[in-house]
């Protein structure tokens, strides 16, 4: 790890993306009365709550629509703002969050592709991996505090490794030949 000369315009870009879009997963709740979106618990890639959504102003139909199909959203590993539920479960909001935090570190410090970054990003991944499945197969029932935790650990190292991936292929010859 070293700090960044020039700051990638592409990891600003998706940094900026990121950020925007966690915000809007943080607003959306406030945007509705109290107690009006509850139960959302649903199947992650199916449309279980369109009725609901259609009748949402823009962009929260949006922001709820994309937690409707990525996300099971089960309204008991879900956090609660405005005593609405949030558009994405307690994992996948860390995993948004750690997504914008690693984009965030990556736009100050560059991390080479190594073994050392490759093993940081499996320890990173390993405790969502050790919980999701434990759970699934009935060894544990988790909590939120620590879903949202080991999905912000998953999140953030995923992000260094996006920004690591951005940083390889802009030193390629043909991005260099084609985009400079």
């Amino acid at each position: 790890m070293e700090k960044r000369v020039n700051v990638s315009k592409m990891i600003s870009l998706l940094f900026i993306l990121l950020l925007l879009w966690v915000i809007l997963q943080f607003l959306a709740p406030y945007m509705f009365p109290p107690n009006t979106i509850q139960n959302l618990s649903g199947l992650p890639g199916v449309e279980d709550n369109a009725v609901l959504i259609r009748n949402m102003s823009y962009p929260w139909n949006i922001v709820y629509s994309i937690g409707d199909r990525l996300c099971h959203q089960r309204s008991d590993r879900s956090f609660f703002l405005n005593e609405n539920q949030m558009p994405f479960c307690a994992r996948c909001t860390g995993i948004w969050l750690g997504l914008a935090i690693g984009l965030g570190v990556s736009m100050r410090y560059m991390f080479g592709l190594s073994e050392r970054l490759i093993l940081f990003i499996v320890i990173g991944i390993l405790p969502l991996a050790i919980d999701g499945l434990f759970q699934l197969f009935g060894l544990w029932e988790s909590n939120n505090i620590l879903r949202v935790t080991t999905g912000v650990l998953a999140g953030f190292t995923t992000g260094i490794a996006i920004a690591v991936i951005v940083d390889e292929i802009r030193e390629t010859q043909f991005f260099q030949k084609f985009f400079k």
